[in-house]
């Protein structure tokens, strides 16, 4: 398909496909802290924000899939290697959670991926290990420190080819460039209310409003 597969010891690269790394996640309302009797307790994050000091927390770490988003120049000499996380399609983009037919796939694929700057599709491959239809998640970011990357080279199991990897150079560009805007504010209040009804989540404008 649109994936190769590098020596392990080949430099980190824009397009690189990790397993297994850290995603963290916490909540900034409940955050456990360890006191100084080694103790845990929550506490609100604007509490403690203002201090200067050194915190010890305890927090959630899940491994997940990502793809090297940094650029190649600043992934051999950078700090930080910043990583966007991998998950099944059907998740990340909505419009196919009950989608069944090659055309409908097609469709979605090709014409919604113009349409939707927020995903990156990748298709299955066994090689690569991947069963089902996955996508790069642009809105779920890791940083990870690039000495401590480079430990786990082991940890990669691909990179996107030249093809893809330009078009994906192009779509995290145009993610991060796009102008944000609610594209529901032109609907008359007819539209919103048809908008709505697959997007129950948004709310309307005041002229919106019958």
């Amino acid at each position: 398909m649109i994936y190769e597969f590098p020596d392990s010891a080949a430099p980190i690269r824009q397009g690189d496909i990790f397993i297994g790394l850290p995603r963290i996640d916490f909540s900034l309302s409940r955050l456990p802290i360890v006191s100084e009797d080694g103790g845990l307790e929550e506490i609100k994050w604007i509490e403690i924000a203002r201090d200067i000091g050194l915190v010890t927390a305890m927090l959630a770490i899940r491994p997940v899939c990502a793809i090297v988003a940094t650029q190649d120049c600043d992934n051999q000499h950078g700090r930080d290697i910043t990583l966007c996380e991998i998950r099944e399609f059907r998740d990340v983009e909505r419009k196919c959670k009950e989608t069944t037919s090659y055309k409908s796939w097609v469709k979605i694929i090709t014409q919604h991926a113009r349409i939707n700057q927020k995903w990156f599709y990748l298709p299955p491959d066994p090689q690569i290990g991947f069963k089902e239809k996955m996508a790069v998640d642009f809105m779920v970011t890791l940083r990870l420190p690039r000495v401590d990357l480079e430990e786990l080279r082991n940890l990669r199991i691909g990179r996107l080819n030249y093809i893809a990897d330009e078009h994906f150079r192009e779509r995290i560009s145009d993610f991060f460039r796009r102008y944000p805007y609610d594209e529901w504010y032109p609907l008359s209040s007819e539209e919103f209310e048809e908008y709505k009804r697959e997007y129950p989540e948004v709310d309307p404008f005041p002229w919106q409003i019958k």
